[in-house]
């Protein structure tokens, strides 16, 4: 599983965009993190630092084209939770498919079961997504799997077991989440703690803000 130890908030801040690593902290006034145009955060009149950390965060040097390259591979795989090896293996599988590579890869990062279970709000984070799974509380058309790259495909219907259902920890997501919007290609039964995959997501539709082709050209050379 991929781990990072730094504090989350000094990772957007190095690269320079919210990267949603916090669950509902990062949608609410409370996130220390405001992107470069300087808006202010919902309900607050606080801007917040979109500089990078350290004390010549504020000096930092104009970026190199490999430079943005490489900082849009390291946002996606911040977001998705996904280290290098893997995350190379899923640019390998998006080139031998139909259609633009960099859109292949952001839906393949979005069907892992982890970022299902994120998405249905059956998680804070994607960390916590990731930590349910392995610890086989969720069942996909009615069989467990504890992997959290597993890809799911549309139809499949994912659950928590029935044995974890009254643990008190997802009284405590489901409060946590009540207020985030499901994506319009997932249904979710958030009482029942189900929900199906309704169809494939097109990339237009992925809220993550990670420009796609600048990690083809990374990794085209």
């Amino acid at each position: 599983m991929a781990t990072y130890r730094e504090a989350k908030c000094k990772l957007c801040r190095r690269e320079g965009a919210a990267l949603y690593l916090k669950g509902e902290r990062c949608y609410s006034s409370k996130c220390p993190f405001v992107q470069a145009t300087g808006d202010k955060l919902p309900g607050s009149h606080k801007r917040r630092s979109s500089f990078a950390p350290g004390q010549h965060g504020q000096g930092r040097k104009k970026v190199s084209e490999y430079g943005l390259q490489l900082r849009e591979k390291q946002k996606a795989k911040f977001i998705y939770g996904v280290l290098e090896k893997p995350f190379r293996n899923y640019y390998k599988k998006a080139e031998k498919q139909k259609g633009m590579t960099g859109e292949n890869l952001m839906v393949m990062l979005e069907l892992r079961l982890d970022n299902v279970i994120f998405r249905m709000g059956l998680a804070r984070t994607r960390r916590e997504a990731r930590q349910i799974v392995d610890h086989k509380h969720v069942l996909v058309n009615g069989k467990c799997i504890n992997i959290p790259s597993y890809l799911v495909k549309a139809g499949d219907v994912i659950e928590i077991r029935e044995k974890s259902k009254s643990s008190a920890r997802y009284k405590e997501i489901l409060e946590a989440t009540n207020g985030r919007l499901v994506p319009e290609w997932l249904e979710a039964d958030s009482e029942a703690l189900k929900g199906t995959v309704k169809a494939i997501p097109t990339r237009d539709i992925i809220d993550v803000p990670v420009d796609e082709m600048l990690i083809v050209e990374l990794y085209s050379k």
